[in-house]
């Protein structure tokens, strides 16, 4: 499951910031997520540690149908929402709902991606960095079955706020695997029986060409950049979306899912 590397202080009853403790190296990092789907998702997800859960009375009525342990039921505190806004990053949108959480378990490589499966894709991201861009990647991964999204280390934004609210609960159920080098990574999957295939632009071959009987990694690069040029080069296959001459290109997200879509179905 995917690490978690985020931490905030979070208000005590008054409102007032406290600043956690110091952890230790290998200690879970604490996190908050917010919004309402991000939260049910995190209280649903057996794997996740849940510290405390701040809720309006709004939110509370709409979480009560939910399944919900009873252990995590007793971790749900009242508060107006003004105490969630100060335990939050500035103009969150939290819905009336947030959740401090540790990191879920590191997912590994081979365990998320063995064994390959036809239709079952796995979506590698090249040096992504915008939260939002990543959370619609994750919900568009779960929703046409990948088996797992891989990012580079350190310089991928924490799972968690924005990234989070924007996968709707999505990174909860999606493994991440985190890669110190984008292209062994592609080297691993390529070895395990996948078809790694380089989105870009200038790519001879459509998506709709992708091998069909054999599991497809796509990689996706950052907007304007685009992918590496090692990692292309490890890339198996050079693929691209058709789009109208007029336009240069597509929102990686909106580009994720229409690749997603047709790499997936029969």
């Amino acid at each position: 499951m995917p690490p978690r590397q985020h931490h905030t202080a979070s208000p005590d009853d008054a409102g007032r910031s406290r600043t956690p403790p110091k952890r230790g190296r290998d200690a879970p990092a604490r996190l908050w997520l917010y919004g309402r789907h991000a939260v049910a998702a995190a209280l649903a997800n057996p794997e996740r540690r849940v510290r405390r859960v701040l809720a309006t009375k709004n939110a509370a009525v709409w979480l009560a149908p939910i399944a919900i342990a009873e252990e995590l039921r007793a971790k749900i505190e009242d508060a107006r929402p003004e105490i969630i806004d100060k335990a939050l990053p500035p103009g969150a949108v939290h819905q009336g709902l947030a959740a401090e959480v540790f990191d879920l378990e590191r997912a590994r490589l081979k365990e998320a991606c063995e064994p390959a499966q036809a239709r079952r894709p796995v979506v590698v991201l090249d040096q992504i960095t915008d939260p939002q861009n990543i959370g619609a990647i994750f919900r568009s991964a779960a929703a046409f079955g990948a088996r797992a999204v891989i990012v580079q280390d350190r310089r991928t934004p924490p799972l968690s706020g924005a990234l989070a609210k924007a996968a709707a609960g999505a990174i909860e159920t999606m493994p991440c695997v985190k890669v110190v080098n984008i292209a062994r990574a592609l080297e691993a999957l390529a070895n395990l029986g996948y078809a790694t295939a380089g989105l870009m632009a200038e790519a001879d071959s459509d998506i709709s060409d992708l091998p069909k009987d054999q599991p497809v990694a796509l990689v996706l690069g950052a907007e304007g950049a685009g992918l590496r040029k090692l990692v292309g080069e490890t890339c198996t296959h050079k693929t691209r979306i058709p789009i109208a001459a007029q336009m240069e290109s597509l929102n990686v997200s909106t580009a994720a899912a229409i690749a997603l879509y047709e790499i997936t179905r029969k």
